[in-house]
């Protein structure tokens, strides 16, 4: 139903005017009497072979919604009816911001991809806390933390330590993300130094918590072998709990969209099939290279239970949806957790 009927109308629309469409019809239908009950039975598979633990954590499921979604928290209890095992918020700063000018966010569909420079767009964090002390799910949610536009890079610790300390009592795990193409510089923090000292300054702090959270880190698709060895060394140096690969690529290699259109909608990061199979290598380098202890979870081009279950296989120990969930609809996350039974 939604591939045949409801997809094609919302795709008639603008691609942002669609996320804020789908984020109030979400909260009316799941305001009306029995609404939940039945987006249970629909979409919600339980079976206990489906749990991971993992980092101190037991997840209901190895599906979960990735990062941009669900920026300012607004809607973790109604997705927590559409299945997913685990919800990541954010990308959040420490004040909010309105982001990149529009358009910003484009669909292609010949591609099966979207193109987003939405820039951190987000009302934050303080926002979303006062959201999340009042949510009803017990859902495990992850905080996914970034810095303000005009923050320097040189201080970009503190708007990273702001937003961890602002979360710590309201999320279950924290994500680092300076992999964002839609900043400005945001990337030269993957560099060795910075990365390294960043991570460090957050995890020092973390361990000063009555009890320390998950501390993981998202990284691009776009670094070099030698790139991703640092962001090993640094993984384990650091202590990290597990990385996210990958967020959204910078690159155009091998779309069926025309030239001229993708170069009509310019800069952003790509994220969708084009991506499938460049993330799921970067997973497998990252598993035979990461210390056991060191989880990854899998992101980028999921379109099919099949694309969830290569990326399990090449070493992921959770997945997330961004992209297939808006090509596919919520039943793809029924048939990610059907097909791994």
């Amino acid at each position: 139903m939604y591939k045949s009927l409801i997809r094609p109308l919302l795709f008639k629309l603008d691609p942002e005017k669609v996320h804020y469409l789908t984020a109030d019809g979400l909260k009316t239908a799941f305001s009306l009497p029995f609404a939940k009950s039945i987006s249970r039975s629909i979409f919600r598979v339980e079976d206990k072979r489906l749990e991971r633990e993992l980092f101190g954590l037991k997840f209901p499921n190895p599906v979960g919604l990735a990062a941009g979604f669900d920026k300012d928290a607004k809607l973790v209890d109604e997705l927590a009816e559409l299945g997913f095992g685990f919800i990541e918020i954010g990308t959040l700063t420490p004040k909010p911001q309105e982001g990149n000018p529009k358009p910003r966010l484009f669909r292609l569909p010949e591609d099966q991809a979207i193109i987003n420079r939405m820039g951190f767009n987000n009302e934050g964090v303080d926002a979303a806390v006062q959201r999340l002390r009042e949510r009803k799910s017990n859902i495990i949610v992850g905080g996914n933390i970034g810095k303000n536009k005009v923050t320097p890079n040189e201080e970009a610790l503190n708007d990273y330590l702001y937003c961890f300390k602002a979360l710590y009592d309201v999320v279950d795990y924290f994500v680092v993300n300076v992999s964002s193409p839609n900043t400005p510089d945001l990337r030269a923090l993957q560099e060795k130094e910075p990365l390294q000292h960043l991570l460090m300054a957050l995890q020092e702090q973390n361990n000063r918590m009555a009890k320390p959270k998950p501390l993981l880190l998202k990284i691009a698709p776009d670094l070099n072998e030698a790139q991703l060895n640092d962001i090993i060394e640094i993984a384990v140096a650091a202590r990290l709990s597990g990385i996210i690969a990958t967020n959204t690529t910078i690159s155009r290699e091998g779309l069926h969209t025309p030239g001229t259109r993708v170069s009509e909608i310019g800069a952003g990061g790509l994220s969708g099939k084009p991506l499938t199979k460049h993330a799921t290598e970067i997973i497998r380098y990252l598993r035979k290279h990461l210390p056991q202890e060191i989880k990854i979870i899998g992101v980028g081009g999921i379109m099919t239970a099949e694309d969830a279950q290569e990326k399990l296989e090449a070493g992921a120990d959770l997945v997330q949806l961004y992209t297939g969930f808006i090509y596919e609809g919520p039943a793809l996350v029924a048939a990610i957790n059907k097909a791994l039974l």
